[in-house]
């Protein structure tokens, strides 16, 4: 599928990493690239290797005009639910943006508040390279929060499931009860409360 592109240079691409995990905040990225500077090998996240996207990371950290990592907390997911929080953070990123953004391509089917035009595209991380950049800072970043949370939690397995709802998960949960970083608005973490 061809996305038509807008005629201009500051093309933001924004896109979140952890709507589905029980733990942990949301996390948001938005990317302007540098058209002069090109970086080979984007694409969606989920579909590089961890050495790859690592790789990628650094690349687009050291090549892009600009980006910007944002996120809403466990407080906030709780408090707004996981859209109302995951568009929140997605505003935060496009605004914490060193250079202003002309137009922005957002991933999924929705758009977040913003004071520039924008489009939403379904799979874009896969079809607008600003967003699968966006894709790899965001779930490089939040990853590695979850192998940090793991060294305080070991007993969680955070490292390996990332904080999304796995038997694993659900077993520690059983087990161990909800830790402080956990979202209490989600229902699994709701029934843990309740057995524990």
């Amino acid at each position: 599928m061809q996305i038509e592109r807008p005629n201009i240079s500051l093309i933001a691409g924004v896109d979140e990493v952890g709507r589905g995990p029980l733990v942990g905040d949301v996390v948001t990225a938005a990317v302007i690239l540098d058209p002069n500077n090109p970086i080979d090998g984007l694409a969606d996240s989920k579909k590089l290797s961890e050495k790859k996207r690592l790789l990628l990371a650094e690349e687009i950290k050291a090549k892009a005009l600009c980006y910007c990592i944002a996120r809403a907390s466990v407080a906030e997911i709780d408090e707004l639910n996981i859209l109302h929080a995951t568009m929140l953070a997605m505003t935060r990123a496009v605004e914490g943006l060193s250079v202003k953004a002309e137009f922005v391509f957002v991933d999924g089917n929705r758009l977040p508040t913003l004071n520039v035009p924008a489009q939403a595209v379904v799979k874009g991380d896969s079809l607008v390279p600003e967003i699968s950049a966006a894709s790899i800072l965001a779930k490089v970043t939040r990853d590695q929060e979850m192998v940090d949370l793991d060294a305080a939690y070991p007993e969680y397995g955070f490292a390996g499931h990332k904080g999304y709802p796995t038997k694993a998960h659900f077993e520690a949960l059983e087990k161990y009860g909800v830790t402080p970083h956990h979202r209490r608005s989600f229902k699994p973490v709701q029934q843990a409360l309740l057995n524990n």
